[in-house]
């Protein structure tokens, strides 16, 4: 099978066997790799399986600035990067949705719509996905004007004037990326402030073509076929506004994917995982790491070391089997 992603590598990919693994890794984001990485060192079959695209929602940032040991990279080539090393490790990763995790003491069982799969161990790095606006006729223009991803649909606007919808860092690196190509980036935010790093706001103050709106959320879309303009809604001063604009981009946060794990792991009242820093979700052999996972801070370099930890106590949950 092919990857999704933007990445290629030059490995071959296949359908596995549906053989009986060590350890199975849900997800092929930063925690998934670095976890198929870990447990591969310490002698135990893997696979890992990704319904989308290998690398996670990182292949989707178009500059990574804050990883250690790299000034910058793309998200693509970071993925590109960790899928080569989990495989030249001896991991095996194939494309798969997991509708269902269930236990059997020592033995769990992944249903997937490939088949069931049998390991001794599960780690659940399903990441997470873009959070959507929540309006009417969201779902119908997506692809007419409304776009989650830079990187994938930017070029479309050259030349154009676009709304990045969000605050954050995600969102951010969204308005830098199109400012370079666009020739109006308007950034709307919810609240009177603006939550990323100061490096990000400080580089888009600076930049003529990029402007502000505060204290604003997206109360419609405008648009019969394409989108041509979004009404805001001012939480401050309850009035509306039209914002003329060829697309806009959403980027207001992430969600869980965590359902299929139901039978295996609580969830919050967001849908993550409840786990603490040890990555144990409370079933015996069952481990949660990254972006699924409750916590504070949502980072790369969070999801590696969840990873790792993950890794190492699913290990020495299989070796207390033999």
């Amino acid at each position: 099978m092919s990857p999704t992603s933007a990445n290629t590598s030059t490995r071959s990919w296949h359908t596995v066997d549906k053989k009986e693994y060590d350890i199975i890794v849900v997800g092929s984001g930063p925690a998934g790799l670095t976890a198929a990485i870990y447990a591969r060192r310490a002698g135990k079959t893997v696979l890992v399986l990704e319904k989308e695209a290998f690398g996670g929602q990182i292949t989707h940032s178009p500059k990574v600035e804050n990883y250690p040991g790299y000034l910058e990279m793309s998200g693509n080539e970071f993925a590109e990067v960790l899928v080569n090393q989990a495989l030249a490790q001896g991991a095996e990763i194939d494309l798969a949705e997991v509708l269902d995790v269930t236990d059997d003491g020592s033995v769990k069982h992944v249903v997937t719509d490939a088949g069931t799969y049998t390991c001794k161990a599960v780690i659940i790095a399903a990441g997470s996905k873009h959070r959507p606006l929540g309006v009417d006729r969201e779902e119908e223009l997506t692809g007419n004007g409304v776009s989650y991803c830079a990187v994938c649909d930017g070029a479309f606007y050259a030349g154009q004037h676009v709304a990045v919808i969000g605050g954050g860092n995600s969102a951010l690196q969204e308005a830098v990326m199109l400012s370079e190509r666009c020739s109006k980036v308007t950034v709307v935010q919810n609240l009177s402030f603006l939550t990323g790093e100061e490096q990000l706001i400080a580089k888009l103050q600076k930049t003529p073509n990029v402007e502000f709106i505060y204290d604003s959320v997206v109360d419609a879309l405008e648009g019969k076929d394409t989108l041509t303009g979004v009404v805001l809604y001012n939480t401050k001063t309850e009035e509306y506004s039209m914002l003329e604009c060829d697309g806009i981009f959403v980027a207001i946060g992430q969600m869980p994917e965590n359902e299929p794990f139901l039978h295996v792991a609580s969830l919050n009242e967001y849908g993550y995982v409840n786990a603490g820093e040890d990555c144990e979700t409370g079933t015996k052999g069952v481990f949660v790491a990254g972006d699924c996972r409750s916590k504070r801070i949502r980072q790369i370099t969070t999801a590696t070391g969840d990873g790792a930890v993950a890794a190492v106590a699913a290990c020495r949950y299989v070796d207390s089997l033999s």
